[in-house]
């Protein structure tokens, strides 16, 4: 038995016999429902989409209504539907369509979110490749793209770097393949606006396969989908001449159904790559790790300590001083995230004591969330 062509044009390769465990689970607790997808993510709710290009407001569950937090017996950000979730729905639209369930995550990327409380954010859900999109311009930079194969890795996503604006006069795309020296992911240099890119990256697109485009405003993954589409959905913009950076023309995240059968995520640009303390960096610095594994001692910093194998391959021009930098900052990054991750499923797994009361909000110490 082979899917619904139309679930199948927005990323459901499933059968009755092929479908997780999980999944038939819940089905079989809602045996009125049927699946659906969340295509577009807003602060009023969401929309879902049984077809391509036809999304729908659907009623949320009230727990998705509030604000996401770690407080106990309450709901993780995180563990809100995110754009690309997969969830079970009842009704019709307009007026009466709902969310009954959402179906368990496959794969996830995640940030974490920007202010000074630990808070992850999901920026797209059950995604099989993820385009991290940089332009052969100013917006060129292998700090920010290491940051963004960090955010991917670890989480069931094939990372493929994508160089736009390849056919600018300064741009250099071998020099810059060789900057990113040391990443065991494709890399591939492309003009975002001709024909001949859907071809290159045609090994990602093949029917029922689902990506993300995740990069900076200005590196042209708005382009980048309409060449995918081959027409022009997604408004575009120039960007400012001293530095390539763009406006944020996609202001929300948004599935799109790809006429090859894929479907595609366009994002906004974000500027700020926190890691949410679950990245594993042996999978994104795995050259810096296997020469770790030769330092003299287990617990070499990779500064000052003698028999040190990552600054000897530096001084010896093997490997990229930059690189080895970048590599101990997201280090230290990392595991300052999962110390507060930590501390934040230890407040939600503690119980009340038993008689003691529960605070009421003005009693609240300043600042806890």
């Amino acid at each position: 038995m082979t899917p619904p062509a139309a679930l199948s044009a927005i990323g459901w390769r499933w059968t009755p016999a092929t479908l997780p465990p999980a999944w038939a689970a819940l089905q079989a607790a809602h045996p009125q429902a049927r699946p659906a997808r969340i295509v577009e993510q807003h602060r009023s709710g969401y929309r879902v989409a049984e077809a391509p290009e036809q999304a729908q407001p659907a009623e949320s569950l009230p727990e998705w209504q509030r604000a996401g937090s770690y407080r106990k017996g309450e709901l993780a950000p995180e563990q809100r539907p995110a754009v690309g979730d997969w969830v079970l729905v009842e009704g019709q639209a307009p007026g009466a369509l709902r969310i009954v369930a959402l179906l368990p995550r496959l794969s996830a990327i995640k940030r974490g979110a920007a202010g000074e409380h630990y808070r992850q954010q999901v920026i797209a859900a059950n995604i099989d490749t993820a385009f991290v999109v940089c332009g052969l311009d100013a917006d060129f930079n292998p700090r920010r793209i290491e940051r963004y194969l960090l955010l991917v890795a670890g989480h069931g996503v094939q990372p493929v770097v994508v160089l736009t604006k390849a056919d600018k006069d300064a741009a250099d795309p071998e020099a810059a393949r060789a900057q990113l020296g040391g990443l065991e992911v494709p890399v591939l240099a492309l003009n975002a606006k001709a024909p001949e890119a859907v071809a290159q990256l045609s090994p990602w697109l093949s029917p029922g396969q689902s990506v993300v485009l995740v990069g900076s405003s200005g590196a042209g993954k708005s382009t980048l989908t309409n060449t995918l589409l081959g027409i022009e959905k997604m408004k575009t913009g120039a960007v400012r001449a001293h530095d390539a950076r763009g406006r944020h023309t996609t202001t929300h995240r948004a599935l799109i159904a790809l006429p090859g059968g894929a479907c595609i995520i366009d994002t906004p640009g974000m500027r700020e790559l926190k890691p949410t303390g679950e990245e594993d960096l042996a999978e994104s610095f795995a050259d810096i790790e296997a020469l770790a594994a030769q330092c003299r001692f287990r617990d070499c910093r990779h500064a000052r300590e003698p028999g040190c194998a990552v600054r000897a391959a530096v001084e010896r021009g093997a490997l990229d001083g930059r690189r080895v930098a970048n590599f101990l900052k997201l280090s230290a990054e990392v595991g300052g995230a999962a110390d507060r991750l930590a501390h934040r499923l230890a407040q939600k797994a503690e119980a009340r004591a038993p008689g003691k009361p529960a605070r009421r909000p003005s009693e609240r110490p300043h600042g806890r969330r």
